[in-house]
């Protein structure tokens, strides 16, 4: 059976150059032949022993790159595309290709079925055996579903904008991937009697008869969270969650206002314009690995259902270690980095915004301080602004002091004091320890100690040991100036 998949899809000769879909219920483990979506997302097929002579089935074309862009917008259509597999074969061979794939079927062991997933056709970004993803902060591995000549590119000049424009703000790639725009685009509406300016995302969309719609999608104030949003009404917590981080957190049932369709999704904050937006958890994907870390099933769970994870460890790109949130965004459709709060946009103002621009995200405090690294329990009340005592701290000569230190999160700084502030608000560093600090950190000399050679120890005034106070008393003495 294996080979007739393979041979079905590399015939060639006189044969015709198109192609077609023969489908897999895995639920039914029924086998037919696909002739297309209707217009409520539903798979029209027809079993292999009906389909008369003029019939017509789905036709695509087999180049690789045709292929998948058709394939990739067949999918996003359909209502159930997890309930089937999808084989690509030669239209001459359909009719008996499916016939012998239902014998398989039929008789083939949970093993044998397995291997067929080596020839089911999947969207490109998720065409592979072993079904692995990496993250990316970015679509390019997702297929154009729109062509430039798609776009109705008459209403979009009554925005003022034209293909030349939105190429220079490199809008195009994200909406031929069938993305929102990246950035803010400012558009032009003229009415005649009255003209609006305003900062908008922009998405094609295909409409009910086919049609590329041009949809905008406007800055609000602050999302509507106290309305039912399709048939969900918010919980506190959810409220607060797509305030802070722009995700919800959690998996719920959506219904589908059309169709009335119970739809288990994710839901997120448009950080750039408020809007709420919502994914289907069935197209939800996760990476085997983040920035060299190496997911398990449980930390992959986590995030399939909308939640946040804490990863520690991390590489950067600059080979640094890094430690962040990560999650699952419904507007960005892929699992993002959370490094703080997110805030929400400003009212349309007439420059771009980079969606990284308006992730502000509040200071971290850091995990270590002057080489040294706090524990658990010392970063905690570290972060949360209370002052702590730090040990093992060495100056640029090697020897060891130690003080407190107090995190302001209004600078973004770390302030470092020999005694306690709270205690003493008012009290300087002690003298043994400006000593020390202006010898050895800052090259500055003491009276007492200016001729000891080595470093001061910590709190050191005097001479500590006989050779040092030898060393003291060595001075030459000036010579006096001729006249």
């Amino acid at each position: 059976m294996e080979d007739e998949l393979i041979n079905s899809q590399e015939s060639g000769g006189l044969k015709p150059s198109t192609d077609t879909l023969i489908v897999l219920n895995i639920h039914t483990n029924q086998v037919e032949m696909v002739k297309g979506i209707d217009q409520d997302g539903n798979l029209q097929k027809v079993p292999p022993q009906e389909k008369k002579d003029n019939e017509q089935l789905i036709r695509v074309d087999k180049h690789g790159d045709l292929f998948s862009n058709f394939f990739s917008n067949f999918y996003r259509q359909l209502k159930n595309p997890t309930h089937f597999n999808f084989f690509k074969v030669s239209e001459y061979d359909a009719v008996n290709t499916a016939k012998d794939l239902q014998k398989y079927v039929d008789q083939a062991s949970p093993e044998e079925k397995e291997k067929l997933k080596d020839y089911e056709v999947l969207p490109r970004h998720n065409n592979n055996p072993k079904n692995q993803y990496t993250m990316d902060n970015n679509t390019d591995n997702q297929e154009y579903r729109f062509q430039p000549e798609q776009i109705d590119w008459k209403t979009m000049e009554k925005f003022g904008l034209n293909q030349e424009k939105l190429e220079k703000m490199n809008a195009m790639d994200s909406l031929l991937r069938g993305f929102k725009t990246n950035t803010l685009i400012p558009i032009t509406i003229n009415l005649g009697t009255a003209v609006s300016k305003m900062d908008v995302r922009l998405s094609l969309q295909t409409g009910d008869t086919g049609q590329v719609a041009v949809h905008l999608h406007g800055i609000r104030k602050e999302p509507n969270l106290n309305n039912k949003f399709l048939g969900h009404q918010f919980s506190d917590e959810d409220k607060k969650n797509l305030k802070e981080t722009g995700n919800m957190g959690r998996v719920v049932d959506l219904v589908n206002p059309k169709t009335d369709e119970i739809i288990p999704s994710v839901i997120s904050r448009d950080r750039l314009t408020n809007e709420l937006v919502a994914y289907r958890a069935e197209y939800m994907k996760v990476p085997d690995e983040i920035k060299g870390i190496q997911l398990n099933e449980h930390q992959k769970q986590i995030l399939l259902e909308g939640k946040p994870l804490y990863l520690e460890g991390m590489t950067s790109k600059k080979g640094e270690l890094f430690d962040a949130i990560v999650q699952f965004n419904a507007d960005k459709r892929y699992v993002e980095f959370l490094f703080g709060n997110n805030q929400a946009p400003k009212q349309s103002q007439h420059h771009h915004y980079n969606q990284q621009q308006t992730q502000h995200t509040d200071p971290e405090a850091p995990k270590v301080f002057r080489g040294k690294e706090l524990d658990d329990s010392q970063y905690e009340k570290f972060k949360a602004g209370q002052t702590i005592y730090i040990d093992g701290l060495t100056d640029a000569k090697g020897k060891a002091y130690q003080g407190y230190i107090t995190f302001n999160k209004e600078t973004s700084k770390t302030e470092f004091s020999f005694t306690h502030p709270n205690k003493l608000k008012e009290a300087k560093p002690t003298e043994d320890h400006n000593t020390q600090t202006a010898v050895n950190t800052q090259g500055k000399t003491n009276e007492a100690t200016k001729n000891v050679k080595e470093p001061l120890e910590s709190k050191q005034q005097q001479p500590a040991n006989q050779q040092q106070e030898d060393q003291q008393k060595k001075v030459r003495k000036p010579r006096g100036l001729k006249l």
